[in-house]
Parts: C-alpha cells; sequence; structure tokens
C-alpha cells in the first residue's frame, strides 16, 4: 500500500535540498554510473540504442509464426502499449521527484511503491538477469556475424520460400506465444528509471520528448526489417535473420551497451568508494577488473548458447514482460491512483492482467522451443 505524503498528518512540505540527491548520499553506482547531467537528446539517444538493437533481428522469425496479418497487428500494438506504460513509468518518476523522493533504479521503485522485497528478490534479479541476458545476446550476435569474416551482397529470391504456418496445431499454438515474447522483447527495455535518472533537472516533458525521438526511429526500423526479411525469406526465415544469408557455407552479406548500466551500477556500488574519485586508482582498477570479468562471463555463456532467437524469446517472457508491460501500469495505478471508475484505472488494470496471462503462457513456450532446439544443438556448437 502506497501513503501519499499529502495525506499523512505528520507529512511536511519537502524542503529545496531533497529534491535532488546530495552526493554524499549517493552511492559509487549512482555516483559514477547514474549521472544526471542529460538533455532530452541525451535521453532519446540511449532510449532508442537500447530498444533498437540486435533482437529487431528476430523479427521474420516472430512472423513465420504469425504470418502476415498477426505479425504487424503484434507490431502494432506492442508499439502502442509499451509508449504508453513507459509514460506512466516516467510520469511516476516525476511525481516522486516532485514529493523529494527521486527514483534512480527500478528496484528503488519496487521498495518504495511495492515494498522492500519486491525490490530485493522480484525486480532487481529479473532487472540484471535481463539486461545481461541482453549482453549475452548481442555478443552472441557479433561472434556469428563475425566468423564469416568478408560480405558479399546476395540474392535471397533464389532461396524457395512460403508464407504459410510450418507445424501442427500444438507447434502452431506455442510459436505464437513464443513469437509474443520475442516482440515483447524488441520492445523492451528495462532500464527506463536508470535512463531517466541520468537526465538533468528539471526533468518534465524531456522523457515525452526522448521517447519520442525512439518511437519514429522504432517505426521505420522494426517494420522495414519484420516485413522485409519476413518478405525474403518467408517461413524459412531462422532466429537470427542474417543466417539466411548464409548458403553452403557462403555468408551473403553484412553487423552491430546500454544494457550493461545496471550491471556496471552494480558492480560500482560493490566494489568503488564514493569517497575516492572517479578515476583514482582505488576505483579504476576494480572497474577494469570486474567489468572485465563481466564480459568475458557473456561470451562465453553466449558461446555456450547458439540458438539466439530462442534466448531472445525466454528474455522477453521472463522479464521484459513483467517491467515494461505489467509493471509501469501498476506503479502508476498504486502510486497516482486514478479513481476506479476512470477509463484510466481500467485500461491499466486490462494491459497488466493481458500481459501477465501471455507473459506465463510465453514462458512456457519458450522453454518449449528451447528444449527442442537443445536436442539439435550442443553447447559450444559452431553455428
Amino acid at each position: 500500500m502506497v501513503v501519499h505524503a499529502e495525506e499523512d498528518a505528520n507529512y511536511r512540505a519537502p524542503q529545496q535540498e531533497p529534491l535532488h540527491l546530495q552526493k554524499e548520499e549517493l552511492d559509487a553506482g549512482s555516483l559514477f554510473v547514474l549521472k544526471s547531467e542529460g538533455s532530452w537528446i541525451h535521453c532519446g539517444y540511449h532510449l532508442t540504442t537500447s530498444i533498437v538493437a540486435p533482437p529487431l533481428l528476430s523479427l521474420p522469425y516472430a512472423f513465420t509464426f504469425l504470418g502476415w496479418a498477426a505479425g504487424i497487428s503484434c507490431l502494432v500494438i506492442g508499439a502502442l502499449v509499451t509508449f504508453y506504460s513507459y509514460n506512466l513509468l516516467s510520469l511516476v518518476l516525476e511525481h516522486n521527484t516532485q514529493l523529494g523522493h527521486r527514483q534512480l533504479r527500478f528496484r528503488d521503485m519496487a521498495n518504495q511503491i511495492l515494498g522492500p522485497r519486491w525490490g530485493l528478490y522480484f525486480v532487481g534479479p529479473i532487472q540484471f538477469i535481463v539486461c545481461y541476458g541482453a549482453v549475452v545476446g548481442c555478443t552472441l550476435l557479433g561472434g556469428q556475424c563475425m566468423k564469416h569474416g568478408l560480405f558479399f551482397v546476395g540474392n535471397s529470391l533464389k532461396e524457395p520460400k512460403g508464407y504459410s504456418l510450418n507445424g501442427d496445431t500444438q507447434d502452431r499454438i506455442f510459436g505464437m506465444f513464443n513469437a509474443i515474447a520475442i516482440i515483447a522483447t524488441t520492445y523492451g527495455n528495462g532500464i527506463i528509471p536508470e535512463i531517466q535518472a541520468t537526465i538533468a533537472a528539471p526533468l518534465k516533458g524531456k522523457m515525452f520528448k526522448g521517447r519520442c525521438v525512439c518511437y519514429s526511429v522504432i517505426l521505420v526500423t522494426f517494420l522495414t526489417v519484420a516485413i522485409s526479411g519476413y518478405w525474403a525469406f518467408g517461413n524459412q526465415a531462422e532466429g537470427l535473420i542474417l543466417s539466411n544469408f548464409v548458403s553452403n557455407g557462403k555468408p551473403l552479406v553484412p553487423k552491430w551497451f546500454v544494457y550493461l548500466q545496471p550491471t556496471n551500477e552494480v558492480l560500482e556500488r560493490t566494489f568503488a568508494d564514493p569517497e575516492s574519485k572517479e578515476f583514482s586508482a582505488r576505483n579504476v582498477i576494480p572497474r577494469v577488473v570486474s567489468r572485465s570479468l563481466s564480459m568475458i562471463i557473456a561470451t562465453t555463456i553466449a558461446a555456450m548458447l547458439p540458438f539466439f532467437g530462442d534466448i531472445i524469446s525466454l528474455i522477453g517472457a521472463f522479464g521484459f514482460m513483467p517491467l515494461d508491460f505489467i509493471l509501469p501500469v501498476v506503479f502508476f495505478n498504486l502510486t497516482l491512483k486514478p479513481s476506479k471508475r476512470s477509463y484510466v484505472f481500467w485500461l491499466n488494470t486490462t494491459i497488466a492482467a493481458v500481459f501477465s496471462v501471455l507473459g506465463v503462457i510465453a514462458a512456457i513456450a519458450a522453454v518449449r522451443q528451447i528444449s527442442l532446439d537443445a536436442k539439435t544443438y550442443r553447447f559450444f556448437a559452431n553455428v
């Protein structure tokens, strides 16, 4: 239960100082990673690079489970819902900042709105796993792309293709939810509070401008990749669309870490000393060692798990569905308390309920797909 400060009899209007966290109150992760110095352009850049990312290369693969009409419909619905939910998340952050409680992390929001256990045992771990999983996926993509060395443009139209849905009824049903999880991942961000934390005060309106820039890029890139990839390869589109450009072992085309921000923030908070300067030897040496080990672990995991599309759907089902589709509307309803007779309350409740069900089913479908593909691949397979 959230108690608004205005409703507390002992509440005192916040003084100007608490509106901006003082340096001595910040841990090293907040002080060195989440610097509040950016503009709305900075915000738009980070939103775009965190969403328009390698998972969009799995969109043609998602279309193989959905077909043309359902695929495009899901893309449009995903854009509308995430734009709306990210806007609600920003409004909650701005509201709490005005009350003198600026929240710098997703888990900070969960701690205050849902309770400390939710931040510690649910939101924090999910965000870390999702963001680190995205880094693993990017590493896997880079490795698959670099393996072939030089590239040249080929003609995909020579390959046989069709647009019918593959498999029996069971495969199609599970495939549909697997595709929904992939699309959720492509729109997933998971670090909206961390990005907003890097914006200089005053915050009002800056995230909305940045979000408009981001989604103008999204509309162009997502639709282009999804439609052209599915048109070119039909139901033969693979989990990573670039894999379709390899014929008889010969590559036919050309490739590409905001998501490390939560990881880096945790590492800084654990190993750095906020009392020392950011680039002092006391902080630089642990930073280099910890971040290097982080990338080594991500690269090892990427080499172990060669199925890019399946990893993307798993991340979407377990991580991005709750973080980006469910929690923002829940946070808004609990914090700003819209009337239960208002359409906003019921719209938010409907979104939370629908995507909770989709998330559970998509998680089952993602695990099922990985178990099926595990029969084909092996750890550290050369794909």
